[in-house]
């Protein structure tokens, strides 16, 4: 089995409500779905068909898994041997090589870890343990950990102890700890997949892993891709709140309104704020990113819902950033978005 986290539901744990509006109707233009699993959760792929382009599609999902296997091999913390594994395994100071794809993603984490002061750290994993919330099954936690282990593993842990090696793709680590791509790899997954369809000469395409997106041209609509946010109070099925649409970038959601456990009354969200060592507690429900890779859509979700509604829309504006937030307040669920989000309301 192949994954990264697993989580009290099948399809990670964002809130993007993959309903795709443009599959209500009648289709105009010839397409064909693939579907499969990977990283602890499934993908979808939806693909219009190209003149001049006879790709078998058995041969193409072939393909799309290889890659995706390929992706979980250098990036899991599920296998011992794969090659973030090893590096976790490695000494400290130690110069570690490592593929091209892991390298890619090192670079882009720790560049949103810059960004957000902090707010995304891929070192985070051995406090969402502590938490209970990290790898070890489907048991949800039931008790707050003792506050000197969690200041302990923030002792041990910083994405400022992470070094990279510009000139042969090498990286070691100052400090013990242990890197976990859970907040990034599916995005990373999504962007490899489309860009193995546009080698193929595809351009006109959805791919989603696990409520990551990446959407290029038209829907089979003959008309932009919409996509609907979901409404967190919404329930199993899920609800509309809003509906985008959107061509030629990519898309991801994160909250935190489904994932926790309660303890003399208070609820404690499964998502680790990394400078505090202690879960999120504020009033932003869920958070949607638009931006041009699903790798950096999916990181920045992350990382703006750690920083709360107020942090996050002043970082969305000072940055050019396209983010939608539902917030939570006594009257329901209040819509706030960026500048840089409103074209997609349109």
């Amino acid at each position: 089995m192949n994954h990264f986290k697993k989580t009290p539901r099948a399809a990670s744990l964002l809130f993007l409500f993959v309903l795709l509006l443009t599959a209500c109707g009648d289709s105009s233009e010839a397409h064909f779905t693939l579907a499969g699993s990977t990283m602890g959760t499934t993908y979808h792929i939806t693909v219009l068909e190209r003149e001049g382009i006879n790709t078998n599609q058995q041969e193409l999902q072939q393909a799309i898994d290889q890659q995706l296997l390929l992706i979980n091999q250098q990036m899991s913390t599920y296998l011992d041997d794969s090659e973030l594994s090893k590096f976790n395994q490695a000494l400290v100071g130690e110069w570690v090589n490592v593929s091209a794809n892991l390298f890619d993603i090192l670079v882009m984490s720790m560049e949103l870890s810059w960004l957000t002061a902090g707010a995304f750290d891929i070192t985070v994993g051995p406090l969402v343990n502590l938490w209970g919330f990290g790898p070890g099954g489907l048991d949800m936690p039931s008790k707050v950990p003792d506050a000197d282990k969690i200041n302990a593993l923030i002792e041990r842990g910083g994405f400022q102890a992470i070094e990279l090696g510009l000139e042969d793709n090498s990286i070691r680590k100052t400090k013990p700890v242990l890197l976990d791509l859970s907040g990034i790899a599916k995005g990373y997954g999504v962007d490899k997949v489309s860009e193995l369809l546009l080698y193929a000469g595809y351009t006109d395409f959805m791919v989603e892993i696990g409520g990551e997106l990446r959407l290029a041209g038209n829907s089979p609509r003959g008309t932009p891709w919409r996509i609907a946010i979901e409404q967190p109070d919404a329930g199993v099925f899920g609800q509309a709140n809003k509906a985008v649409q959107v061509s030629g970038v990519a898309m991801a959601t994160s909250g935190d309104y489904r994932n926790y456990f309660e303890q003399d009354g208070k609820r404690y969200s499964h998502t680790i704020n990394p400078i505090t060592g202690y879960p999120i507690d504020h009033s932003l429900a869920s958070i949607t990113v638009i931006a041009d890779t699903s790798a950096y859509a999916d990181g920045l979700a992350t990382a703006l819902n750690v920083l709360g509604a107020e942090k996050a829309l002043q970082l969305a504006e000072q940055q050019g950033l396209a983010i939608y937030m539902l917030v939570k307040t006594e009257q329901g669920f209040e819509a706030r978005y960026s500048e840089a989000f409103k074209p997609y309301l349109q």
